[in-house]
């Protein structure tokens, strides 16, 4: 079990930072790619995400860290970011939970499906604060260690945006 936890003002200041770098990379992407892009947003909690993530509480025991990330952000899409990264609202968590259930991972508590990337794989959050990302874009395939700690996770995100710029 990680020792510490996922701060709130850490998250809101990650949430600047991606905006900032956001910004930047929408001004030239049009220029350096041909395309206009997707919408790449961090859209910040509010009282309708903080209403679904109290209901996800209640619907199943998920991960302080979660908790504390979905009540500062609501969701985050990256669709052009390396092939897209997206952190699912908390009440699209709670309907794949009703769905699949949690993800079993040998060795771990269940763990929670809270995100996916562009090619279909899924993020999920352990008990024990590690996160984990399926080898295919499958609920029940195998999971491999993606980062330690949520916030390790958030940290690989925002190195994937600074470096598309």
């Amino acid at each position: 079990m990680v020792d510490e936890r996922l701060d709130a003002d850490w998250v809101r200041g990650w949430c600047e930072q991606a905006d900032a770098a956001l910004a930047e990379l929408m001004q030239s992407f049009r220029v350096r790619h041909g395309f206009a892009p997707g919408r790449n947003v961090v859209v910040l909690g509010a009282e309708e995400s903080h209403k679904a993530t109290a209901a996800l509480v209640e619907l199943t025991p998920i991960p302080s860290d979660l908790t504390t990330m979905y009540w500062v952000i609501d969701e985050v899409s990256l669709p052009d970011v390396d092939s897209g990264y997206f952190i699912h609202p908390a009440s699209t968590v709670a309907g794949h939970f009703r769905e699949y259930g949690a993800v079993q991972i040998d060795g771990e508590e269940p763990a929670l499906v809270f995100a996916g990337d562009g090619g279909g794989h899924l993020f999920a959050l352990a008990g024990s604060g590690r996160v984990w990302r399926s080898t295919t874009a499958s609920w029940s395939g195998q999971f491999d260690l993606a980062a330690a700690t949520l916030q390790e996770f958030l940290e690989g995100l925002a190195r994937r945006i600074n470096s598309q710029l």
